[in-house]
Order: C-alpha cells, then sequence, then structure tokens
C-alpha cells in the first residue's frame, strides 16, 4: 500500500450532496475519510457505502463554527483513523434574502459556517499536516463569490474563502501543504433545491433554465465538484497551490 492510499482525509459537511459525493470519491482513491457533519447520524449512509466497498471511514458530529467541537473532532480522528492530512472545507449553509430583508443572524450564521469553520478546521489540521511533511486543503468557494443577487452573505463568504485559500498556500507551502480552492457553479443539490423553493420555482423548471444559460447545457452533479477536489488533494497537485479552479460548465461573464 502506498503512502496516498494510508492518508487520511476529512469532509466537512460531509452528509450528503457534494461532500458526500467527495467522500466517497476520496475512499474510491484509497484514503481513509472522516465524514463530519452537524447531526452525526445523518453522516451514517456515506460512512456504511465507504466501508461496504472495503473502505474505512468515521462519522464525527461537529458544529465547524465552535472551536471547542473542531479540536475534539480532529483529535478523534487522529485517534481513531490518523493523522488528518487531506482537509476538504466542505461546510455550509444558506441564508438567502435581498439586503434589505436579511437580518444579522442571516448575515452571521453564514459567515460562522463558511468561513470560521474553514479557519477553525484548517487551524486544527495544519499541525498533523506539518507533522507529517505533506497536507492538502481545499476550500469550497462558488460562482457566487462573483455576486448573486439575494446572497450577500454567501457571496461575501465564498469569496472571502477565496482569500483564506490563497493566504494559506503562501504561510504553509513551506511545509509541503497545498490550499486550493473549488468554485462550482450550478449543482443539483439540496442547496440549489432550497434555492428554487425561496424564489417559487419547481426544481425540475429551475435546473432547466440553468442548463440553458451553462455552454456544456447540463447543471453539474456532486461528483463534477468531487473530481475537481480529488485532483488537489492527490501527489500530482504538489505544485499546485493558491488555486481558485470554477467547475461551472463553461466561462463566467
Amino acid at each position: 500500500m502506498s503512502t496516498t492510499e494510508q492518508r487520511v482525509a476529512i469532509v466537512t459537511g460531509g452528509a450528503r450532496g457534494i461532500g458526500a459525493a467527495t467522500a466517497l470519491r476520496l475512499a474510491e482513491e484509497g484514503r481513509a475519510v472522516a465524514v463530519l457533519d452537524l447531526d452525526e447520524a445523518a453522516c451514517k449512509e456515506t460512512v456504511e457505502k465507504i466501508t461496504a466497498a472495503g473502505g474505512r471511514a468515521l462519522a464525527v458530529g461537529c458544529d465547524v463554527s465552535d472551536a471547542e467541537q473542531v479540536t475534539a473532532a480532529v483529535a478523534r480522528v487522529a485517534e481513531e483513523l490518523g493523522a488528518p492530512t487531506i482537509l476538504v472545507n466542505n461546510a455550509g449553509v444558506l441564508r438567502d434574502n435581498l439586503l434589505f430583508k436579511m437580518s444579522e443572524s442571516d448575515w452571521d450564521m453564514v459567515m460562522n459556517v463558511h468561513l470560521r469553520g474553514a479557519f477553525l478546521m484548517s487551524r486544527a489540521c495544519q499541525k498533523h499536516m506539518v507533522d507529517a511533511g505533506f497536507g492538502r486543503i481545499v476550500n469550497l468557494s462558488s460562482s457566487s463569490a462573483l455576486g448573486n443577487r439575494g446572497q450577500a452573505n454567501y457571496s461575501a463568504a465564498k469569496a472571502g474563502l477565496q482569500g483564506l485559500t490563497k493566504t494559506l498556500a503562501k504561510e504553509l507551502g513551506k511545509f509541503s501543504i497545498t490550499a486550493n480552492a473549488v468554485a462550482p457553479g450550478f449543482i443539483a443539490t439540496d442547496m440549489t433545491a432550497a434555492t428554487a423553493a425561496r424564489v417559487g420555482m419547481d426544481f425540475d423548471d429551475f435546473q432547466t433554465a440553468a442548463a440553458s444559460q451553462i455552454p456544456v447545457q447540463r447543471v453539474g452533479r456532486p461528483e463534477d465538484v468531487a473530481g475537481a477536489i480529488a485532483y488537489f488533494t492527490g501527489d500530482a497537485a504538489g505544485f499546485v497551490s493558491g488555486q481558485v479552479l470554477y467547475v461551472a460548465g463553461g466561462p463566467l461573464d
């Protein structure tokens, strides 16, 4: 077994959608995967799929915006699976609204989960990466980082993650730790279904409308994003750091 196959990955928000697809993809590539989500029980399906295929996985309940919970979660992963050297900061929430309707709690919730969560998880995992002389951090940004009506909080958080990514790349590069961001466009998940509901559209119609504006003429799937994340976490990407890859089916205007 190669060292790559023995590496331990943490995927936050791993119970469903992009997180679940990423956990499964990394497990297919030989990683042991800790599946983190707010509700540990919600991770059960993802973990069972990995273990049924012969992989190693662990479900961990964790609020990534809570420093004590993050410290405890990372310590548990290190004890039960091994020192984590791959981190995918995918956990996220939506609290969409137009600016004049957006509450302070809507703003704070999105910032805390996306930005504070990525900061806390990266800080907790980086020591394990430094000690190992290898690390991969992938942050989930979004095409919304370029601005999107009704998402002042989400857009700001996703743009902030790009800045965090580039800073981590500069600070941690000397330890052979890379940091990159993947910025999905329209991906069919529970989150985009919630957006459709917010604007009062049937989800199928919402996807059809979105696909008509995408050069490849389809919406994205969680597996599309997982493939990009898998690349950034592999040995072949050791000289790629501080980058933002838009997985959006074409160029964004």
